[in-house]
């Protein structure tokens, strides 16, 4: 697995942001959801290496990263999107890309088709030598995605990477992360449901600093349609889309007490082999 947590905890002063939380991910695009306040953040900066644990045993690509030799040398291996990214406005797109580069260690002869590769990716070449100052909120995005997979990364970590996006460059990003999940580890923290059930394969579902819900969009989505709140008139706020309900019954579900992962109370949904938080 690239990534194995077990009972990782994060607090902040008092508030518990994430409560003994045990999760692993693979191969493959994963798409992290909850509402605000849920601890998706604090999870993506653990395991980007910003934030470090309260308690609880991190590794990432094989090594411990408790240790200082060994989050540098995952450093290399992973790419991270936050919510806000900081960058320099007086910097070309080019330039920043290649810094990143250099940040990442990356060989220095292979750079400067990396940076081409990789703004080419998010459709920003005819772009590339302007100021990041002088791009749009949405054309800025796609340069923090860009920076996030310059060097090709094993571990993908994207916070938000849709916000600003219109649809169109969405439909293409989702076709990003599925080409990109087919030989790295990709984890999607949003609030957009209908990206991970376009782009994702597996989800997780969390509230309140625990899972939850773990699964494949299909069980999300089946779980929608099976629910109360799937039958025809049962909730008119969400008889639209099958995958927004199995979202929103998952929730009550744990918020009434039921088990987390994807065994929920009285659900027969997938339980072999699925993560919980204790």
């Amino acid at each position: 697995m690239t990534v194995e947590a077990d009972g990782l905890t994060v607090t902040h002063r008092k508030t518990v942001a994430l409560d003994a939380v045990d999760l692993t991910f693979g191969t493959g695009v994963h798409g992290l959801l909850g509402p605000n306040g849920a601890g998706k953040t604090s999870l993506i900066r653990v395991l980007a290496t910003v934030a470090a644990p309260t308690r609880g045993r991190v590794e990432l690509l094989g090594r411990d990263i408790s240790e200082h030799r060994e989050r540098s040398a995952v450093r290399r291996r992973l790419g991270y999107l936050p919510q806000g990214f900081g960058y320099y406005p007086g910097f070309t797109v080019r330039e920043f890309v290649s810094y990143i580069a250099w940040l990442k260690e990356m060989p220095a002869a292979g750079v400067p088709q990396a940076v081409v590769r990789a703004v080419d990716r998010v459709g920003l070449m005819d772009r590339i030598d302007a100021k990041i100052k002088t791009l749009s909120g949405g054309m800025v995005r796609r340069v923090g995605i860009a920076q996030a997979v310059v060097n090709d990364p094993d571990l993908l970590l994207l916070d938000e990477p849709t916000a600003g996006l219109d649809p169109e460059q969405r439909v293409e990003f989702r076709r990003l992360l599925r080409d990109l999940g087919r030989d790295a580890t990709v984890i999607v923290s949003t609030h957009l449901v209908e990206d991970v059930a376009a782009a994702c394969s597996e989800v997780t579902l969390l509230e309140s600093g625990r899972v939850a819900f773990r699964g494949t969009t299909a069980e999300l989505t089946d779980l929608g349609a099976n629910s109360p709140v799937g039958a025809a008139g049962a909730d008119p706020d969400h008889d639209g889309n099958p995958i927004e309900r199995g979202y929103t019954w998952a929730l009550r579900a744990h918020r009434a007490g039921g088990r987390n992962g994807t065994g929920l109370a009285g659900d027969p949904a997938r339980t072999d082999g699925a993560e919980t938080s204790r």
